[in-house]
């Protein structure tokens, strides 16, 4: 299929609106055919050397099956792996990673493509008012690397306080202090110098490093948030406060998912076999409930195959409930409504689904210093590496702030700032950028990172293969609303800042519907604003909570084994009691780590 990189180059994540605007002429198209073509043919981004392929024949018998090849699963079954004695399947419902996903402008361009679940929330009562039937748009991962193959590819861990609160909930061993070494364990950061020491590591599989492209206006926002009172720092280091730009999951300017950083090297191992296109339906008991085996479709088939020693479960926020309910283990009173077996009553499964939740507002600047995306532009990147698609232009700025309902004291920010807009020139010739005028549309797209909005999701039906109800119930909790204007009054400000002067920010004062009979830019107006025009973040977490004994609602413990059976873990961002202040794909990976680390410790010490 052709590449659908849009003329003004997508810069925004999924909490924002769709900035792609389409080139037209048959040029453009033929442009970025031929570009196709010349992008297949980098080894490095095609990956044909190096591309595992599942195996003919599956074995009937392993000693482990983990479910879901993204962020987190690949990293566990690629450090499972590591261990020869250990025989190890990796379950994956979608395909390889498209060549056009590891070019870093591009990211946003598979959001809705094959490569995506296209999961849509039901109906909300509080948020995503203007939206189709009241409903938002969950992009999730279908693909070998998940989520990490189409994500912003920001490399962002949260902040101390996230974990503390973790181990505080009575979640022994998920402190700080405990998950830091996890971190740094996968890490191979290539800027570690300039970093704060004692944070980072090197010679992990996951390198981390900045774009190597940098907008002006990339600089021109951290000296903005200098003016007010916020310094540039390194946000996986010391202190989670302050403005940076991010370190990201790529390396030499293309992107580096988990399947390229964790699978690829591990591609020879006699002992890990990987099943694409195979959607796990569910896992198998004995009378026991210990788990024996999983049940999956692969190429249209019902398969099943037997576990010797456990089942890990990674299907992320949404899946990994789902695969749990459809295997028996959920609220009792849930799975008799839709018929599915009760091999264990566990209430907690799917429940405690959160997000974080934003709203995008639309600044037009008078910048004209853009970068035509032509010919040159393209054998920049394919010679070089370098230039305007080995980064995502401003949406490699991030910052950390504080509302007024926040305490500085504890460096646990409440709102992450997320920055998006225009980068190239139209290239509608294929050849030449041809400017569109003076104004160009920013976005800047405050986030709140601490929801107490708290939502749940259920199986439609007994067919494994539904799409689940998923409820967010977003904003259902004041305090959520109420940090949210704070954050939208915050970025306001900051476009009015010397710093960005120059640039001539304008907010675009169009009434957003349905808010018309309010003064523009009161409270009550942004309150009506951001529950109408809802940007939810592509950061699930919670629906597979991890907690102490005594929580009815825990699903797995400390070391991530579902209760009330035996053989199951979930590692994933579905156990996360709280989600963490930020971007989730490094905590996801973490969670991989200490999977791999507790299942190892258990079967070999």
């Amino acid at each position: 299929m052709y590449l659908k990189m849009s003329c003004n180059c997508p810069l925004t994540t999924s909490a924002g609106p769709t900035l792609a605007s389409t080139c037209g002429g048959s040029s453009f198209m033929l442009f970025m055919g031929l570009l196709e073509v010349f992008l297949r043919s980098q080894c490095d981004l095609e990956d044909p050397c190096n591309r595992p392929a599942p195996p003919s024949s599956v074995n009937t018998r392993y000693d482990f099956v983990v479910i879901g090849g993204g962020s987190a699963g690949a990293t566990v079954a690629a450090r499972l792996s590591e261990e020869p004695r250990f025989s190890v399947l990796l379950l994956e419902a979608g395909l390889d990673e498209p060549t056009g996903t590891q070019i870093p402008s591009f990211f946003f361009n598979f959001i809705g493509s094959d490569i995506d679940w296209q999961y849509t929330t039901e109906s909300e009562d509080e948020a995503c008012l203007n939206k189709e039937h009241k409903k938002c748009y969950w992009p999730r991962g279908k693909v070998l690397g998940g989520t990490s193959v189409m994500n912003g590819m920001m490399y962002m861990r949260g902040s101390r306080k996230d974990y503390d609160d973790w181990a505080k909930l009575g979640n022994v061993g998920w402190s700080y202090r405990d998950v830091l070494p996890f971190f740094i364990r996968s890490e191979d950061n290539q800027q570690v110098n300039s970093m704060d020491y004692g944070y980072h590591g090197i010679g992990g599989p996951l390198t981390v490093m900045q774009f190597p492209y940098h907008p002006p206006l990339s600089t021109s926002l951290l000296e903005a948030g200098k003016e007010l009172g916020y310094d540039t720092v390194d946000l996986n280091g010391r202190t989670h406060t302050g403005f940076a730009i991010a370190q990201t999951t790529s390396r030499n300017g293309s992107r580096l998912s988990t399947a390229r950083a964790f699978l690829r090297p591990a591609r020879n191992r006699p002992n890990l076999h990987i099943m694409l296109n195979s959607t796990a339906t569910k896992i198998l008991f004995d009378e026991n409930n210990r788990a024996v085996g999983v049940e999956f479709l692969h190429d249209g088939m019902m398969k099943h195959v037997s576990v010797a020693k456990e089942v890990i479960v990674s299907g992320g926020a949404v899946n990994s409930p789902q695969i749990l309910l459809n295997s028996g283990i959920g609220s009792r009173d849930e799975l008799n409504t839709v018929g599915v077996p009760v091999v264990r009553d566990l209430p907690g499964v799917g429940k405690n689904l959160h997000n974080h939740v934003a709203y995008a507002l639309t600044f037009t600047i008078n910048d004209t210093d853009t970068t035509p995306l032509n010919w040159a532009t393209a054998m920049e990147y394919l010679l070089f590496r370098d230039g305007l698609m080995s980064g995502t232009g401003i949406s490699e700025v991030t910052a950390m702030i504080n509302t007024k309902y926040a305490n500085p004291k504890e460096d646990h920010p409440d709102v992450q700032l997320i920055f998006g807009g225009y980068l190239a020139d139209c290239a509608e010739t294929g050849m030449v950028g041809e400017k569109k005028g003076a104004n160009r549309s920013i976005y800047v797209i405050p986030t709140i990172l601490h929801p107490k909005s708290r939502g749940y999701l259920r199986l439609r039906n007994n067919d494994p293969l539904s799409k689940p109800l998923i409820y967010p119930k977003y904003l259902t909790h004041p305090d959520d609303s109420a940090a949210l204007v704070e954050a939208v009054k915050f970025s306001i400000r900051l476009t009015e800042t010397q710093a960005l002067k120059r640039y001539g920010f304008e907010l675009d004062r169009t009434p957003v519907k349905n808010c018309e009979h309010l003064k523009f830019g009161c409270d009550a107006y942004w309150e009506c604003a951001i529950r109408h025009d809802t940007a939810p973040e592509n950061h699930q977490a919670g629906s597979c909570k991890m907690g102490p004994p005594d929580d009815p609602m825990a699903v797995v413990d400390n070391q991530l084994r579902v209760r009330g059976v035996r053989g199951v873990r979930v590692a994933d961002t579905s156990i996360m009691p709280r989600v963490t202040s930020g971007n989730t794909n490094a905590p996801a990976i973490m969670i991989g780590e200490r999977a791999a680390d507790f299942i190892k410790k258990t079967w070999i010490g």
